[in-house]
């Protein structure tokens, strides 16, 4: 099977184009809850594939607005290459979308895409997920306010946190995604007023200051200050390490999540993530 029997054609594909501004890539990312999106440009020669634009990148960069200066080039690759191949470059170069380039801009092909193939029996999914899940599991309490968070997560380079109660149990999971979805841009503010913690607050101490005060002179990314608790996925579904990448597969797909806890019992032992089902092909 190639990348082109599984990859959104560029029909389907939604842009963003040159010249053009932060804004258009939130909306897009906060409607679709995409990590990124491609950029293009009309030329007079046709299209011109420039690279993506990630929500990582929003964040990061909270001041500039300028689309083509938060550009990234990316990995490509041509329709007629394997779809395992297509999840060697993905794993290699830790990318979750590879547009699909040949001259110019024919596609995305993603990793939910590898795993909907994995899930519908078209390539090997027979490893089981206990050979391929993570034992450093990134986690967060319950009650962080969600702007440091989201620090957390930039920090750790993943894009979820396992969620843990007061008595260090299983609570939740938060993602990226989560957090993409609620935040917003502020314009024409020297700081972002509420996400800043107070004096009195528990959690003001001068390292929540400086990286989640974001002071600004004129254009921010303010994410909610209310805990973790309130935006996580409560509701979790659990793997045991005996279950193939196959049925894990099938869970991610149906219940549209990125990472799955692998669990022994009622103990949090792992993590399964969607990239790691790709390394077993």
């Amino acid at each position: 099977m190639n990348v082109a029997d599984v990859m959104t054609p560029r029909s389907e594909v939604v842009t963003v184009e040159i010249p053009g501004t932060r804004d258009d890539v939130l909306e897009y990312l906060q409607e679709r809850a995409f990590s990124s999106v491609p950029v293009i440009k009309a030329t007079d020669d046709g299209e011109e594939f420039r690279g993506i634009v990630t929500r990582d990148a929003l964040i990061d960069q909270p001041d500039e607005d300028q689309l083509a200066l938060l550009v990234e080039e990316v990995e490509t690759i041509t329709a007629d290459a394997t779809i395992e191949a297509a999840a060697r470059l993905m794993v290699e170069k830790g990318e979750r979308r590879l547009p699909v380039v040949d001259g110019g801009l024919e596609g995305i092909v993603t990793v939910t895409d590898v795993i909907r193939a994995i899930a519908n029996g078209d390539i090997d999914g027979t490893t089981e997920v206990g050979d391929l899940a993570s034992r450093e599991i990134n986690c967060i309490y319950a009650g962080t306010p969600l702007p440091v968070a989201e620090r957390e997560l930039a920090h750790a380079g993943v894009p979820y946190g396992v969620v843990l109660d007061d008595d260090g149990d299983t609570t939740g999971m938060l993602t990226e995604v989560d957090i993409i979805e609620v935040a917003r841009v502020v314009e024409g503010e020297d700081d972002t007023g509420d996400s800043i913690a107070s004096q009195d607050d528990e959690w003001a101490w001068e390292g929540i200051k400086a990286v989640s005060g974001r002071y600004m002179p004129t254009r921010n990314v303010e994410i909610p200050v209310e805990p973790v608790r309130e935006f996580m996925t409560k509701d979790l579904v659990t793997v045991n390490k005996r279950r193939t990448a196959t049925e894990a597969a099938q869970l991610l797909i149906e219940h549209e999540i990125e990472q799955i806890p692998l669990v022994s019992g009622s103990d949090l032992v792992g993590i399964v993530r969607d990239i790691d089902l790709l390394r077993a092909l």
